[in-house]
């Protein structure tokens, strides 16, 4: 009985392997986490024989954990984070992984911004350059870094890597193209005027073929078998960009329905029918052929507290405590006041601006770790708000979201969330929605749901519904003013924080 589908997520972080059956129940999950190298400041690469090693490893401990023939999966469906360049060689060998929290291109963003690229490139692709976009990083790779450029064969995305170590083909697919802004959106095509504007008119080559996500890429190839323990010819769909893919696991799959991701990424997106809202919101293909994602995204989500985790609650581990929720224990005894610190979430720049850098402001001696905590919390979410008010001044319209990715795990972040949006947030069941959606994908390009939406309503449960306390409104709405004001304040001295610097040689002697 072919009853179950296989999942894969690789995120710029950790790359997951989950098996569900065809209500969505999970039975077996396995994931491994990656190493980002930084050779210099502003750049964040992976090794991408890590990736496949890391990969292969997730798959085969799944299929044991799950207890199931490999003949039994019906399909598969690969997520991974969009943007950043990961790239083959012309013999079609790994060559390069730069992941979408690179910042090395920044100078060119800006140089583009003066000359008015993103005017041109904005009414093709319905997106302006930005330091980790693919197209960005590839003209960045041509022009500073000619001897790695030559030998670039193909250039695709994290889960299209994977994708191709499975089956051996080289394709992408639309929903990680368009996200990339390297299509022209509404045609979902490829376009040479686009190419032109960044500079990349001789580059078309590059480019893969493109399928759609639930198109079949390939199967399973008996060496790949092998290795994972997988049955040989086992379909492979196109799979989708994780963004995309986490809101249809989440339930997100009818026009109007919004999605919140807390991950690495801070992820704001709503499905329309046609790309045509006002202002330059950053848009992309959904899962199916005719419908839109508007969206407004920024590496200034989670990773925060990942961060914090990382370099001062470590030891938690050792206590048998969860450090994430310790965290968000010490920040939820915190009672709310007028002079909590805040926090700019921009470990990683901000949007349209790769010299921010994050920063605790206010600071009093009577300010616990616990107000911090509650200030990085509130921080990410301001961040959150911001593109969410882009996005409905654009014309969007929704009243309440579906909240994924990590931040969804802790029981008191969703909270911070539906008071700093003065609107109604739920969680789903699945903590794996990214994974989830790649499985529903897996199975619509099979025949086992008739459309998106179909799988979704078989697969996606609801666990957790927040309201929001209008007794804090007032309370954030003057702490938001203030986040805004202070970046607004802060924007010259990012500046000059990154301006270059010589240092004499022993100049402390």
């Amino acid at each position: 009985m072919r009853d179950y589908l296989l999942g894969i997520d690789a995120g710029n972080t950790v790359i997951k392997a989950v098996i569900f059956d065809l209500t969505g129940r999970e039975l077996a999950h396995a994931s491994e986490e990656g190493h980002s190298r930084m050779p210099c400041p502003g750049h964040v690469e992976r090794d991408l024989g890590e990736l496949w090693a890391n990969a292969k490893r997730v798959i085969r401990t799944c299929l044991d954990k799950a207890g199931i023939a490999a003949s039994d999966i019906a399909a598969i469906g690969c997520a991974g984070h969009g943007n950043g360049l990961y790239a083959l060689d012309r013999d079609g060998e790994p060559l390069l992984g730069i992941q979408s929290l690179d910042t090395r291109a920044t100078n060119l963003v800006e140089e583009w911004a003066a000359e008015g690229v993103g005017d041109r490139t904005y009414p093709i692709g319905r997106q302006r350059p930005w330091p980790s976009q693919t197209p960005t990083l590839l003209s960045w790779l041509k022009r500073y870094r000619p001897e790695i450029f030559k030998r670039i064969g193909t250039v695709f995305f994290s889960k299209d890597f994977v994708v191709n170590r499975l089956t051996g083909r080289r394709v992408s697919e639309v929903s990680d193209m368009s996200g990339a802004g390297l299509l022209d959106l509404a045609a979902r095509r490829y376009d040479g005027t686009l190419m032109e504007a960044y500079g990349l008119a001789d580059c078309m080559d590059l480019l893969p073929p493109l399928i759609e996500s639930a198109d079949i890429a390939g199967t399973v190839t008996e060496a790949v078998a092998q290795e994972t323990g997988l049955a040989a010819g086992t379909p492979v769909i196109g799979g989708l960009f994780d963004v995309v893919a986490s809101a249809l696991g989440s339930g997100v799959s009818r026009t109007g329905s919004a999605s919140i991701i807390a991950g690495t990424w801070s992820i704001n997106q709503v499905i329309i029918d046609v790309p045509d809202l006002d202002g330059h919101v950053f848009m992309s293909s959904t899962f199916d052929r005719t419908r839109y994602m508007a969206m407004e995204n920024s590496a200034t989500s989670a990773a925060n507290l990942e961060w914090l985790v990382r370099e001062f609650f470590e030891g938690e581990h050792a206590k048998g405590v969860s450090p994430f929720d310790a965290c968000c224990a010490l920040a939820a005894v915190v009672e709310p006041a007028a002079d909590d610190p805040l926090y700019h979430p921009y470990l990683y720049g901000a949007q349209q601006d790769g010299r921010a850098r994050a920063g605790f402001y206010g600071i009093a001696g009577w300010h616990t770790k616990g107000h911090l905590i509650r200030a990085l919390l509130e921080g990410v979410a301001f961040g959150h708000r911001q593109h969410i008010e882009t996005i409905r001044k654009a014309g969007a319209t929704f009243d309440q979201v579906v909240l994924s990715g990590g931040g969804s795990r802790s029981r008191f972040w969703p909270q911070i969330f539906a008071d700093v949006l003065g609107m109604p947030v739920s969680v789903a069941v699945s903590r794996e929605t990214g994974a989830l959606g790649a499985a529903i994908a897996a199975g619509t390009g099979v025949g086992l749901f008739a459309d998106f939406t179909e799988g979704a309503n078989a697969m996606v449960r609801v666990d957790r519904h927040y309201r929001p306390d209008g007794a804090l409104a007032a309370h954030y709405s003057r702490r938001y003013a203030l986040y805004q004001d202070m970046a607004g304040a802060m924007t010259p001295l990012w500046r000059r924080l990154s301006a270059p610097e010589t240092i004499a040689s022993g100049a402390a002697a």
